[in-house]
């Protein structure tokens, strides 16, 4: 098996922008490592920057669905998308907020018929209609989401999430971005 990270190869912290080094040595830190996509997006600092800004503002937001919700959204998108890198990351955010060591995997494998409860199928099911073929997705699907009980604010959660994410999955196919060992770890125990 390969050890490269990303085919167009890495940058590592210390190779950043003081801005950057700083925002990234926090999550390392935090984390006790460096995620590989900081690496792999660091030869492009300005796209760095604005990824780390919207992802952000989406999922640290205190408005709409919860942390444990946010990672729902993505590993279910990811699974949709056969994201690797991010249904492995998220994943173990996933086990660690929801404190489930088994919720993640189930989503991630098969996020159409993952066992889960009303809410999060709710979550779920609307990420899913937005990823799969979001040219199909419209009224119905909004309309499912709100008998189900969310609101607006999560409704948009989980649309910007999954938008995102539909992008951040495509930059990892292109880039064959290569997962942490550590998060494979994370919140299994």
């Amino acid at each position: 098996m390969s050890e490269q990270v990303s085919r167009f190869g890495t940058v590592e912290p210390e190779e950043l922008p003081e801005d950057l080094r700083e925002r990234i040595g926090q999550i390392a830190q935090k984390s006790g490592f460096v995620p590989n996509i900081f690496r792999a997006l660091g030869h492009r600092p300005d796209e760095l920057r604005a990824f780390l800004d919207y992802h952000d503002a989406l999922m640290n937001s205190s408005v709409g669905l919860s942390k444990a919700e946010r990672e729902l959204v993505v590993v279910a998108t990811s699974g949709a998308n056969h994201c690797t890198y991010c249904v492995v990351a998220h994943g173990a955010i996933l086990r660690i907020r929801s404190k489930d060591p088994e919720l993640a995997d189930r989503v991630a494998s098969n996020p159409w018929q993952a066992e889960l409860d009303p809410r999060q199928r709710a979550i779920v099911d609307l990420a899913l209609a937005l990823a799969h073929d979001s040219a199909k997705f419209g009224e119905r699907q909004l309309e499912a989401a709100r008998e189900a009980g969310l609101t607006e604010d999560e409704i948009w959660d989980v649309g910007s999430i999954t938008a995102l994410f539909a992008m951040s999955n495509r930059l990892a196919h292109l880039t064959a971005l290569r997962p942490n060992p550590e998060f494979y770890r994370m919140g299994r125990d």
